[in-house]
């Protein structure tokens, strides 16, 4: 095992530890939360699946930015939300049950969501695209979906051990991705400096921006609750983002495109997190 290998190894433990922490803390009212709520459920999923994807596409005709760009912007777009977001919309001070309740939620939908989200946004920009809902299965499995699983059932038998431990399993795994992340970016800068030009970062922006505009809006009156969809809106889970775009251009790379989104994106968001932490605080 190569030095890229542990650290990549590295930053999964880091994901499916910090989303087994998610676990040792999330209740079933967390994961029903958007299930009394079908009003907010039905525009979350209309802003995540359907407003995103087409948002997008008009980007991609819009700038002439690099093929690898355009096709990571589109699979990112057809992506649920990444299993770290929940700590984030908590800093901005946003609805944690809704937060977890919707990380499970659009993991599971993403499943048979994908591959028709791709078809359309086949018939949309006319070109052929392809995806198999068990390769989505697989990233969601056992990115979100296990590791939310495991924790919530280590609650259920052991509470008391699930509350002990919770902390430290979640500082073990901040510290993990923190170092991995650096490593990654380190060795992996040079396809990130080749992803850009061409407009390709002011495309990423717009297509952020969008995305917290457009979800912030849609989350309602309750700032709570617009602060999750406004970010889930925007940020998207890349590993899957890399299935996606892997899977229909399997010759070229999208590495460097999907880690520069995901630099841009935490960016970006510091500004609407800040903004909102402090309205939530007055």
């Amino acid at each position: 095992m190569n030095l890229k290998q542990i650290v990549v190894l590295g930053l999964q433990i880091s994901i499916v530890a910090t989303v087994f922490g998610y676990g040792l803390r999330t209740t079933a009212g967390d994961l029903l939360f958007l299930a009394k709520r079908p009003g907010l459920l039905a525009r979350s999923l209309l802003s995540v699946f359907l407003i995103m994807p087409a948002v997008a596409i008009a980007l991609v005709r819009l700038f002439a930015i690099k093929h690898a760009v355009a096709v990571s912007l589109i699979a990112l777009a057809i992506s649920p939300v990444p299993p770290l977001l929940p700590l984030k919309e908590t800093k901005a001070g946003g609805q944690a049950s809704y937060g977890l309740g919707l990380l499970t939620l659009l993991a599971l939908l993403s499943i048979p969501a994908a591959p028709l989200a791709i078809e359309v946004v086949e018939r949309l920009s006319q070109r052929p695209l392809e995806i198999e809902a068990a390769a989505i299965a697989r990233v969601a499995l056992l990115t979100v979906l296990g590791p939310v699983a495991a924790g919530m059932i280590v609650r259920r038998l052991a509470p008391a051990f699930a509350e002990r431990i919770a902390g430290t399993v979640s500082f073990a795994a901040k510290v993990l991705l923190m170092v991995g992340a650096i490593a990654l970016l380190a060795g992996a800068w040079r396809s990130v400096w080749g992803a850009t030009g061409q407009g390709s970062i002011l495309a990423i922006v717009v297509f952020i921006v969008a995305g917290l505009a457009i979800g912030h809006l849609l989350g309602g009156p309750v700032r709570k609750e617009a602060v999750v969809l406004g970010l889930s809106t925007a940020c998207r889970h890349p590993a899957i983002a890399f299935t996606i775009a892997s899977a229909n251009f399997p010759e070229e790379r999208f590495g460097g495109a999907i880690i520069l989104y995901v630099v841009v994106s935490a960016i970006v968001g510091i500004p609407y997190v800040t903004w909102n932490r402090r309205r939530l605080s007055t």
